[in-house]
Parts: C-alpha cells; sequence; structure tokens
C-alpha cells in the first residue's frame, strides 16, 4: 500500500521520522518518500534523521502566543492551523495523493498541537482528496495528567467522525522506565507494525501469488471505520530449528515429544494467535472488532495455503466474524517468519473508557489538575 504519510505536531513529527527510517532500512515500500512533517513553533525543528528540511512547515511563528509550541492549548493550536493552512497546502501539492493509496495523519493525542490540529488536518485533507485519509494517534500516559487525557478525548470525538479509520498506540503499554530513550524505543515498535502492516516489498507481478495481499484488501478491512488495533508476532528461522522449537513450547504438550512435528496449518495458527494474544498497540476486546486481516509474511516455503486457511477460521472464531481476511507478504530468503494482525472498529476498549473518565474528571474540576511533565512526546 502506497500512502503519504504527514506528521502533526512534535509526538506525531518524531514518529513519521521513526517509521521512514524503518522503511529505508529494509526493502519495503510505503510512502516512497512522500512524506511531509508540520509543527507550532517559532524556531524550525530541523532534528530528524530521515526527514529532510524541505519537507518540514513550521507554522505559527508569527503567532503572538507561540514560543516553542501550544503549551498542551488545543484551542490555540486549531486557531492557528486555519490561519496557516495555506503553508502547508502549498507543500503538499508537491506530493502526488493522487497516485497514492491514501494518507495515514500521524499525531500524539495528548498534547495541544497533534489533538487540536490534526483533526483540522484530517477534515482539510478529505475535502481535498478522494483517497483514504487514516490516523495513527498516541493516547497519552495515565501518568501524564488530566488534561492530555482532556485534548485526548476531544481530539477521538472529531477524529473518529472525520476519517476513514483510527489506528490507536496505548502509551501505558508501551511506554516503560524512565530513561531519556523510552519514547524513542515505543516509536520503534509501532514503526515496525505499521511498516510491517501497510508496506509491501517491490514485487515482479508475475511472481505475486494468489493468496498475496494487497491495498484493496487493507482499505476494505479499514472501511467501517471507527478505531482499529495491531497485533505481531515474528519468529527467526536463523538455525533451522528455531521455528520449531519455538512453536513446540507453545503448542499444548508440544515439548514432550520433539519428533512429533508440527503440520503447516498448526504452524501458522499459532503464530498468528501469538499475534493476537501479544501485545496490541492498543488492548480491546477482540470479539468487538467488526473486521479483522491476517498477514503472513516470509519465504513461501513457509506460508502454506492450508495455513492461511486455518488461521483465518480460528481468527473468525475469536472474533466472533465472518469479515476476516488472510495474505501473505512472501520474501524469499527471509530468516524471519512474523503474522501481523489488524483488527478494525473495535468497540470495546477499557482504556479509552478510562480516558474519558478521567477527562470528565478534569473538565469538571473533580480530577488533578497537574502539570503536564515536559516530556517529549508533549505535543
Amino acid at each position: 500500500m502506497k500512502l503519504a504519510l504527514v506528521g502533526i505536531g512534535g509526538a506525531g513529527c518524531r514518529l513519521v521520522d521513526a517509521i521512514r527510517g524503518v522503511e529505508t532500512a529494509g526493502d519495503r515500500k510505503l510512502c516512497y518518500g512522500h512524506l511531509l512533517t508540520v509543527d507550532i513553533s517559532r524556531t524550525v525543528d530541523d532534528d530528524f534523521d530521515h526527514v529532510p528540511s524541505e519537507n518540514h512547515v513550521t507554522i505559527g511563528d508569527t503567532h503572538r502566543e507561540v514560543d516553542s509550541g501550544v503549551d498542551g492549548d488545543q484551542d490555540l493550536a486549531v486557531e492557528i492551523i486555519r490561519t496557516d493552512f495555506p503553508e502547508i497546502h502549498r507543500t503538499l501539492d508537491s506530493v502526488p495523493l493522487r497516485k497514492l493509496d491514501g494518507v495515514l495523519v500521524v499525531a500524539g493525542l495528548g498534547g495541544g498541537t497533534g489533538s487540536g490540529a490534526g483533526a483540522v488536518l484530517v477534515e482539510r485533507l478529505q475535502d481535498m482528496y478522494d483517497k483514504p485519509v487514516y490516523v495513527l494517534g498516541v493516547l497519552p500516559g495515565e501518568s501524564e495528567g488530566g488534561r492530555p487525557a482532556l485534548n485526548a478525548a476531544r481530539s477521538l470525538r472529531s477524529l473518529v467522525p472525520a476519517a476513514d479509520s483510527v489506528v490507536l498506540f496505548d502509551n501505558d503499554r508501551w511506554v516503560s522506565g524512565d530513561d531519556a530513550d523510552r519514547y524513542e524505543r515505543a516509536n520503534r515498535e509501532l514503526a515496525s507494525r505499521i511498516v510491517t502492516l501497510f508496506a509491501r516489498e517491490d514485487t515482479d507481478p508475475d511472481a505475486i501469488g494468489a493468496n498475496t495481499m494487497d491495498s484493496s484488501d487493507l482499505i476494505r478491512t479499514l472501511s467501517p471505520g471507527g478505531v482499529a488495533s495491531v497485533g505481531y508476532a515474528a519468529t527467526d528461522l536463523d538455525d533451522g530449528g528455531g521455528f520449531l522449537s519455538w512453536l513446540r513450547s507453545i503448542l499444548p504438550g508440544g515439548g514432550d515429544d520433539e519428533s512429533d512435528e508440527p503440520t503447516d496449518a498448526v504452524k501458522i495458527q499459532s503464530l498468528v494467535r501469538q499475534a493476537l494474544n501479544s501485545r496490541l498497540t492498543l488492548p480491546c476486546e477482540v470479539s468487538s472488532a467488526e473486521r479483522a486481516l491476517v498477514v503472513l509474511s516470509g519465504p513461501p516455503e513457509e506460508l502454506s495455503r492450508r495455513g492461511f486457511e486455518s488461521a483465518r477460521q480460528w481468527l473468525e472464531e475469536e472474533t466472533e466474524t465472518v469479515e476476516v481476511l488472510a495474505g501473505d507478504d512472501p520474501r524469499a530468503g527471509s530468516s524471519t517468519v512474523s503474522a501481523v494482525v489488524l483488527l478494525s472498529n473495535v468497540t470495546e476498549v477499557p482504556r479509552i473508557d478510562s480516558l474519558q473518565r478521567r477527562a470528565v474528571e478534569y473538565e469538571g474540576g473533580t480530577g488533578h489538575a497537574e502539570t503536564v511533565p515536559a516530556t517529549d512526546e508533549s505535543d
């Protein structure tokens, strides 16, 4: 799938940089260099490793209330992007969006810029183009205070109806410890999942098999809209026995008889089960998903048709929906087998319920009006 990447706010810009870094380090293609980062500041943020300076737009630099950002002020961010949108539009003109499959807007939803300006950006993009506009949103952690929770809750109320789908990432499940690079690690984890899900290797059309996943499968899975979550699992094939050893360790009774090799169907089903039961980007009730998709990646000989059917049927049972697609991403010579699962329009999400309660408490003055800590993910 070919997607233009548009990062908005500090967190969104850094995540776009991480996604582009994962893309350029491998052989999968996602944005093909068609990317844009936008932030509100009086100074240009040029500390990206993979986003060229000409692809970065600074807005709000002439606004009297702006210094290094909007300090969590969502309303101020909305005012600024509406005033300065022509600056963004001029840069967007250089991106051939009509030749791509869609746009992925990336934003941190706890800060003022990502949560406020991000929603306006999605609405403008929907007006300008007839391709899907997806959102990759990062939820603030509980420890960040009431104001980020309020920003995120308000932003979701705007983003979910406006976007074609909103893929969410819960910082509380992924950011741990207090070391300086904890957010950078989380960004890398999320970036690798996004690239594995959406990006594909440039392949000879004559070599594409009947099971190969394409952009229409992803668009169909995400078409119900709402909120989406992504699961992922992978294992190495470096010693020829690593995959089998790993599978035996997770299969019931698998470690009792090493001569009892699991079938291809069982191998694939076990990997998909691991992807669904691992840390989803957004913890949710799996059976509340309206649609699901699973992509299996690895050497073609490991990706059997019977395994596809087995994995798809098992996923249908877990999600309680027949709207399940399964496909492959053949990678000849790969030393890794992986499975990525996409759950779309999930409706039972305890983290969002908790976030909304926190927002109501903060807005009503019954909660703690903590000062938002100065972190790398504040905007």
